[in-house]
């Protein structure tokens, strides 16, 4: 499947909730205050958020009165150079290597999963990828990220289940610098966002990557999408603890509120840089804003 084919599904239910209404809705006849009004109420169901669905529509409003758009083609075009705007807002930097990548998230969101994914998506780009334990608090955890590191044909790092995860992740740092890895990818322990303890943990194991890593560090949320609006405060509570980098987002295939990405990047000024596309180990692609308005209207 190619990647526009893969990027239209996992948008599919979205776009039956936004870009299919709005079009029956533009059927009616003339851009008038009902139907800016009804637009509105449209994206704000399907997550986009009341700030950003406010700001899409009087941007609309104002370029249909400029332009005197009439069309349903003319307006569908305007209405995604609008989206795509607001997600290019929050600029991330070209990824430099050596990169060591942290990814974080609550319990369930499919963190090891996206590992997976990720250590593909890496090695797909001819580099050499190592994996770090530092989940060290569920069960089988390190077991679970061992079978997707033979899956990629790529080393792990890790140690006994209940040991101290800072520890591990020093150790694979030590590790990757003296292999020369391009890729490091840290799994750390699912956690609720309002657990203070779990939160102080993961402000050690960075403070440990900050102190001892010499080459680039992102830390990367993952986001279950079919948590709608409540991925916002795991986003809120998380940066908090570590100053998050972006986000990635899985499930949107199981959503119709795939709206949800306009809202986070709105409302916490932070790129997703990945999105979930499926089961496979293949489908993860890299973010991009154009794509992502082509697939929701």
């Amino acid at each position: 499947m190619g990647f526009f084919s893969k990027i239209a599904k996992a948008f599919k239910k979205t776009k039956e909730a936004i870009g299919n209404k709005i079009m029956a809705m533009m059927s009616k006849g003339e851009l008038d205050d009902e139907f800016f009004e009804e637009l509105e109420m449209l994206l704000i169901s399907a997550d986009v958020g009341v700030e950003a669905s406010s700001e899409i529509v009087e941007k609309l409003r104002a370029v249909s009165r400029k332009q005197k758009l009439r069309n349903q083609e003319d307006v569908k075009s305007a209405l995604k150079k609008i989206i795509a705007e607001i997600l290019s807002e929050n600029k991330t930097q070209e990824a430099e290597y050596p990169l060591l990548i942290m990814v974080v998230g609550v319990n369930g969101v499919g963190k090891t999963t996206t590992i997976g994914k990720l250590t593909n998506f890496y090695k797909s780009q001819k580099k050499d990828v190592l994996l770090v334990a530092g989940d060290t608090f569920r069960a089988a955890a390190a077991d679970q990220l061992t079978e997707w590191a033979n899956r990629n044909k790529t080393k792990i790092v890790k140690n006994n289940e209940g040991s101290d995860p800072a520890s591990v992740v020093f150790d694979g740092i030590k590790s990757a610098k003296a292999k020369q890895n391009d890729v490091v990818i840290v799994d750390t322990a699912g956690r609720l966002h309002n657990k203070s303890n779990l939160m102080e943990e993961l402000k050690k194991i960075s403070k440990i990557v900050e102190r001892e890593w010499n080459g680039s560090y992102q830390k990367l949320l993952v986001l279950d999408a079919t948590t709608g609006q409540n991925a916002l405060s795991q986003v809120e509570y998380f940066d908090e603890a570590i100053d998050i980098d972006g986000l990635i987002l899985t499930k949107l295939d199981g959503t119709a509120k795939g709206g949800v990405v306009i809202s986070i990047a709105k409302q916490y000024q932070k790129p997703v840089l990945f999105i979930g596309t499926g089961e496979g180990l293949d489908d993860i692609e890299p973010f991009n804003a154009e794509s992502f308005a082509d697939a929701i209207l």
